[in-house]
């Protein structure tokens, strides 16, 4: 098969495109033909080497965590899908080595679930990891119900964007602090959005008086100081991206497969209460570009590799 790998650590030009063995489809694993994959931060992270002391790594290495595409071949232990099922997922296991930058990939039953129907391939791939991560801050550490006032960093991010959707869908008034370019994307999602800069815990503090009651950080360091301090008594706080959040009070989450959590999500998009934005697509020997425009930031929406159908090209 046609796959992205590295072989060392590094950056983009460490990837190169060309051939790899056809995965091995174990009994507890569906080898699904990839039509999308999605870019996200902890790619590249993981590629600089950033993750060596918690996940094993087998050179040469098939980046990508996200995936939408087709069911080819179930594992015999596997009675959830069939062949030409659509399936999406967040496809981590606990060694680098055999990711979904690939026409193939051979994915834990684990870490499926059914595409959406109404989102097409490339909005799908970009659900699983950001929706996943959104959804187990959200429902898990922060337990934001009805009344709730959830300030929400990087609101027009792809993790940030999906948070604000289900922050509203179960109830809750969003903050979703954010740069000047993104305050319309903010807006659109249904938050009121708080602009970063100077007087930004000011302008926090105007719009929630007595203090949020939930704030999800994606961005760590002060931000995730500031909104410690922006909190109601009581209030909870949660962070993606510094595990100092302990020391305040709050809790990190490193978000985990849940074939559950993901097709509660497949369900909320079939229901039009979560959207996927794509802002830009590349064919799968371009990954290194993507990866490059992801790592630029700005877009206010997912970065996806494609990889044509069978017999096509």
């Amino acid at each position: 098969m046609k796959a992205i790998s590295y072989r060392r650590y590094g950056g983009p030009e460490v990837l190169e495109y060309g051939d790899r063995p056809d995965p091995r489809v174990g009994p507890d694993k569906v080898l699904v033909r990839v039509r999308a994959a999605a870019v996200n931060p902890v790619d590249w992270k993981a590629q600089a080497g950033y993750l060596d002391t918690a996940l094993d790594t087998v050179f040469p290495v098939v980046p990508g965590w996200d995936v939408s595409g087709v069911v080819v071949q179930p594992g015999v232990a596997v009675p959830e899908f069939a062949v030409g099922d659509e399936v999406m997922g967040y496809v981590r296991e606990d060694v680098l080595c055999h990711g979904t930058f690939a026409e193939y990939v051979a994915a834990p039953v684990r870490t499926l679930a059914r595409k959406p129907r109404n989102l097409g391939f490339e909005e799908a791939a970009g659900l699983p990891l950001a929706g996943l991560t959104a959804y187990q801050v959200l429902r898990g550490a922060l337990r934001v119900g009805p009344g709730d006032t959830v300030l929400i960093h990087a609101a027009a991010g792809a993790v940030g964007a999906l948070a604000v959707q289900l922050a509203r869908h179960f109830g809750a008034r969003v903050l979703g602090a954010v740069r000047e370019h993104g305050a319309d994307r903010v807006r659109e999602l249904g938050a009121e959005p708080v602009v970063y800069g100077d007087g930004f815990k000011s302008r926090v503090r105007t719009a929630a008086p007595d203090g949020v009651n939930a704030a999800f950080d994606t961005l760590g360091g002060q931000t995730l100081k500031d909104s410690a301090n922006l909190l109601a008594p009581e209030g909870r706080l949660a962070s993606i991206a510094d595990g100092e959040v302990a020391s305040l009070g709050g809790a990190y989450v490193f978000v985990r497969p849940d074939p559950d959590d993901l097709a509660a999500l497949a369900d909320l998009a079939e229901q039009g209460v979560v959207t996927v934005r794509v802002a830009r697509a590349f064919p799968l020997e371009r990954a290194a570009e993507a990866q490059r425009v992801q790592q630029e930031g700005g877009l206010n929406g997912k970065v996806v590799v494609t990889v044509e159908e069978a017999g096509t090209g």
